[in-house]
């Protein structure tokens, strides 16, 4: 098949996809994103259309859609939806994070359950690619209210996942609270401490050391392990990073101990410019203990501290000379106008600690400048890999310190990086990460799936 065939081949699957999906643009986008490098790997390697892998790989295995009642402390009566697909299980159970925003469709939980299909295979750990959620919003609402709807969540989906089938993890709006309840519910139901049924636990009850932090680490690992093929590192370089939740806050730590400088941070009101570096202990403070707007950090550091409300975090870039830029709120939230900004300002490099927070025009942008650009879904698999590694502590009944465990992250999140490096450079796209990453975790599925017969 030459490759004008395969690109003519993918595009017809492309075409049924968006047939069969109407309507879910996000999950188009991202089809789109991974096939847009699988003509050479098509034209190489024949069975994979002979035996409709690509076909197999964009339709899930499973899509779960249920309801959730819950109470408030009002007791009015409120009705959500939930979801949880089970995308590919070649590689090992499903593995993904639960997602609770008033965002949440069928079709966002459909693409990031195919990010992370081929997240999880980058890692090299054996985990298959799911996703669930809900359009549950916890923002303003009391623990109490919380926990109502995490039990209410778990009592459906409970008999959908286990240890060994479907081990949810976190997301946005999911945290170490979210999770407590979900895991109480689900022992409660089952009658059975299945501690590697879900990740992001606490540490006195089978969490990870090193979870909370790994994704925003890792990320941040990925951009250290791009520069230095350009002889370069994050000592003295100005950064930025879009959010301050989990991932972001991490990421701006792991920086500041390379020895970078994080000048501007971001919540879904506003953006803070802190010319001097974000003070990591006082934003961990104002969005973890006290969940509070980002806005708080600015009244409380004052002195040269801006806070924003209107333009995006990375119109910093227009003051300020930016090295690298962390993306690592949420999806499309990096447009071509960020781009060409952050190129003008000489930036060298950009990780993606979100999913698909770049948009394709942003993407294309930031090649065709020679920026070395980490797509999400090699830049951020440390936090799934770290979860892998949880499962890992909760089968053998171990705990590991956090030394252990970060280095464990280092050495997989070093080794995703040179595996998706050497990729582009065998199919003749050197420094092309995106590419490199595609076609990597789609071969590693692929050849699985085909193993394993027509299921």
């Amino acid at each position: 098949m030459s490759t004008s065939t395969s690109a003519k081949f993918i595009n017809s699957v492309y075409q049924t996809v968006l047939t069969r999906n109407p309507g879910e643009t996000e999950f188009h986008q991202a089809v789109h994103e991974v096939f847009e490098s699988l003509a050479p790997v098509i034209d190489r390697h024949p069975e994979y259309s002979e035996s409709a892998v690509l076909q197999r790989i964009c339709e899930p295995e499973r899509q779960i859609i249920f309801r959730v009642p819950w109470i408030d402390d009002h007791n009015r009566v409120h009705i959500n939806r939930g979801f949880r697909v089970q995308f590919n299980s070649a590689l090992g159970p499903y593995k993904g994070g639960l997602r609770f925003h008033p965002s949440v469709l069928l079709g966002t939980v459909k693409f990031l359950g195919f990010e992370q299909i081929f997240k999880n295979a980058l890692t090299g750990l054996p985990i298959g690619g799911g996703k669930g959620g809900s359009d549950f919003d916890p923002k303003g609402k009391s623990d109490r209210e919380v926990m109502r709807f995490c039990q209410s969540f778990m009592t459906e989906l409970h008999r959908h996942i286990g240890q060994y089938v479907d081990v949810p993890a976190g997301d946005i709006g999911v945290g170490g609270r979210e999770i407590g309840y979900l895991f109480g519910q689900y022992k409660r139901l089952t009658n059975a401490y299945e501690s590697g049924v879900i990740t992001g636990k606490g540490i006195g009850w089978g969490g990870s050391r090193a979870r909370t932090e790994a994704t925003g680490y890792g990320a941040v690992i990925f951009a250290q392990e791009m520069l230095a093929t350009r002889d370069q590192s994050f000592d003295g370089r100005k950064v930025l990073v879009s959010g301050s939740g989990n991932v972001a806050l991490y990421a701006i730590q792991k920086v500041q101990q390379l020895g970078g400088t994080v000048v501007g941070a971001s919540d879904s009101q506003g953006a803070v410019y802190d010319p001097d570096g974000i003070d990591f202990d006082l934003l961990r403070q104002i969005k973890e203990d006290e969940r509070a707007r980002i806005s708080e950090y600015a009244e409380r550091k004052g002195g040269r501290v801006q806070y924003r409300t209107s333009g995006s975090l990375w119109s910093i870039a227009k003051e300020e000379q930016i090295d690298v830029a962390l993306p690592c709120a949420t999806q499309n939230e990096l447009n071509a106008e960020d781009a060409r900004t952050l190129v003008n300002s000489g930036v060298q490099a950009v990780a993606e600690g979100a999913n698909m927070p770049s948009t394709p025009d942003a993407v294309h942008t930031f090649q065709k400048a020679n920026v070395l650009f980490g797509p999400g879904k090699a830049a951020n698999a440390g936090g799934v890999a770290t979860s892998a590694l949880e499962m890992q502590q909760n089968a053998s009944r171990d705990s590991w310190t956090f030394e252990y465990t970060e280095q464990r992250l280092t050495d997989i999140m070093k080794r995703l990086h040179r595996s998706v490096q050497q990729t582009a450079d065998e199919y003749g796209h050197p420094g092309d990460y995106v590419m490199g990453a595609n076609i990597h975790g789609f071969s590693l599925v692929a050849d699985a799936m085909i193993a394993q017969g027509v299921i």
